[in-house]
């Protein structure tokens, strides 16, 4: 008797839809925007928008940004949401500022890293032991780290000189430097307000001027994590926990184990982008301090794809914006909006050649509106730059979702043996 067998079409991935941009290709596309944001500053004279101290502050306010979003890569390649970076990361700034005022800023360090570990801890007993949603769990380890350092800091910082109920006493700064001889010929080179080349000057050299040494250490984090979860053994049965922990463990991986060190690896990551803000951004712990970067983390994360390289990228981009902020942007985020105008001319484009007719010309409408904006006004109120962070978000993640793809078993439980 013979039997007929039928092919099953194979489910479309989500995310599987799209091409990867290769390297050069990427490259090109940066390049491009440096070339249009140099156009765009010589048109507007804003020359702030890449100048060197604007590149230096993005840095520094993309590494909490960054190292956030790594704490969330390393538990998502797992399988294990981690909605409680903001939670850590408020852990890893008391900590870090309850050790530091005391025992120095290194060991404030350390103690941010173990107090961001902690938060891990509790999230990974309640997700991988005992299968609790993994978002009511990251939203209950918010809560309750921002209640405990609250608690804490009344006993602890209210008593202590210098320092208040929301506020710890100065911590000694761990120091800064420069590249010697390059910085300031860079600075020089952007203050000459050539085209291009001082916008590459300004960006180069904020990379390079009045740097932390947390900064190069976190900075360093992003290629030694691709190194170790792409190019070693160990990343690749963590990385299998988040595609098919069933078949992982048919092979012989503790499962449990992968995800419990890589959850507690990402409190880490969390915990130090929490000392980074009480120890190098500002020389005290404040109440409310991380102000959502956890959640902003996250965000960059999803922009990455769940890659290193595209996460620092997004910590970036976030990390900018919120430096128009502190740098009185009101000048720079007005030329910034022709910027986008121009950018978005290009995207419709590039929609309407992919026969996408609707999406571009809807593209095409947000760019005119901007257009519109930008030539009936001389600067934006002080609120839209204030806002700029949040906004950027929400647009890059609305723009991204439809080419992302999540780990495979990402936020799904898993029990032992439930493969047999």
């Amino acid at each position: 008797m013979s039997t007929t067998t039928i092919a099953k079409p194979q489910a479309k991935q989500p995310g599987k839809g799209g091409r990867k941009i290769s390297l050069p290709v990427l490259l090109l596309i940066i390049a491009g925007v440096l070339v249009l944001t140099s156009i765009v500053r010589l048109i507007t004279g804003a020359d702030g928008i890449t100048s060197t101290g604007q590149m230096s502050t993005a840095l520094r306010l993309a590494v909490p940004i960054g190292l956030a979003g790594l704490g969330g890569l390393w538990a998502e390649r797992a399988g294990v949401v981690n909605i409680g970076l903001e939670g850590m990361m408020i852990l890893g700034t008391w900590f870090g500022a309850w050790a530091g005022y005391q025992w120095g800023p290194w060991t404030g360090v350390a103690f941010g890293i173990i107090g961001g570990a902690l938060g891990a801890v509790l999230h990974a007993v309640a997700t991988v032991t005992f299968n609790v949603n993994h978002i009511v769990s990251g939203v209950a380890i918010n809560i309750l780290a921002l209640g405990t350092t609250r608690y804490l800091s009344k006993f602890t910082f209210e008593n202590a000189d210098g320092g208040s109920a929301k506020q710890s006493p100065p911590i000694d700064s761990l120091g800064t430097f420069d590249v010697p001889g390059l910085s300031s010929w860079l600075d020089t080179l952007n203050e000459k307000h050539w085209f291009l080349i001082s916008d590459v000057a300004g960006l180069v050299g904020g990379l390079i001027t009045d740097l932390s040494p947390l900064t190069v250490v976190a900075v360093a984090l992003v290629p030694v994590t691709w190194w170790v979860l792409w190019r070693t053994a160990f990343g690749l049965r963590l990385r299998s926990c988040g595609e098919n922990p069933v078949a992982a463990e048919s092979l012989g991986v503790n499962v449990y184990k992968y995800k419990y060190i890589a959850v507690i690896i990402s409190g880490g990551f969390a915990g130090l982008g929490g000392a980074f803000l009480s120890i190098v951004a500002s020389n005290v712990y404040l109440d409310g301090q991380t102000a959502g970067r956890g959640y902003i983390g996250l965000a960059a994360m999803i922009f990455g794809n769940w890659m290193p390289g595209g996460l620092a990228l997004g910590a970036g981009l976030f990390g900018y914006t919120d430096s128009l902020n502190l740098r009185g942007g009101t000048t720079n985020v007005h030329a910034l909006i022709l910027l986008l105008a121009i950018l978005l001319v290009f995207g419709a484009a590039y929609l309407a050649w992919k026969k996408k007719y609707v999406p571009a010309v809807v593209t095409a409408l947000v760019s005119a509106l901007m257009f519109v904006w930008y030539l009936g006004t001389d600067e934006v109120p002080r609120q839209v730059v204030t806002a700029a962070p949040y906004v950027v978000t929400l647009l890059v993640l609305s723009l991204s979702a439809q080419s992302l793809r999540m780990p495979k078993a990402d936020g799904m439980p898993y029990r032992k043996g439930q493969g047999k």
